[in-house]
C-alpha cells in the first residue's frame, strides 16, 4: 500500500494561466506560497508550489482564483520531465489538485 497526498494553505502568487493541451480538456497552472517561521532565528521563509488543476477544476480556478487568495489544497505529487526553448532537460514537481476550497480574498 503507498498513499501520495498533499494538503496546502497559502496564498495564490499570480492569476491562473490555463491552457488547452487537448481539446476540450483545459488545464491551469497557478503558484500557491507557504510560510513557515524558524522558531531559532525567527526568520519566515517562503516555499512556493506549482499547482495544477485539471479539466472542470481548472475552469473553476479560472473563474474564482486570483492573485493573492488564500487557498486550502488538496492533490497529489507529480514530477514530470520537459525540454525547454533551449534545448535543456528539467524536471518539474507539481501538485495535481483534486479538491480547494478559497478560504479569502484580496
Amino acid at each position: 500500500m503507498s498513499v501520495n497526498k498533499v494538503i496546502l494553505l497559502g496564498n495564490i502568487g499570480g492569476d491562473p494561466e490555463i491552457r488547452y493541451p487537448e481539446k476540450d480538456r483545459p488545464v491551469a497552472f497557478v503558484s500557491l506560497a507557504t510560510n513557515e517561521t524558524n522558531n531559532g532565528g525567527g526568520i519566515e521563509v517562503t516555499e512556493w508550489h506549482n499547482l495544477v488543476f485539471l479539466g472542470e477544476l481548472a475552469l473553476m480556478a479560472e473563474r474564482y482564483i486570483r492573485k493573492g487568495t488564500q487557498l486550502y489544497v488538496e492533490g497529489r505529487l507529480s514530477t514530470r520531465e520537459f525540454t525547454d526553448r533551449l534545448n535543456i532537460s528539467r524536471k518539474r514537481t507539481e501538485i495535481i489538485v483534486n479538491f480547494f476550497e478559497i478560504l479569502s480574498r484580496k
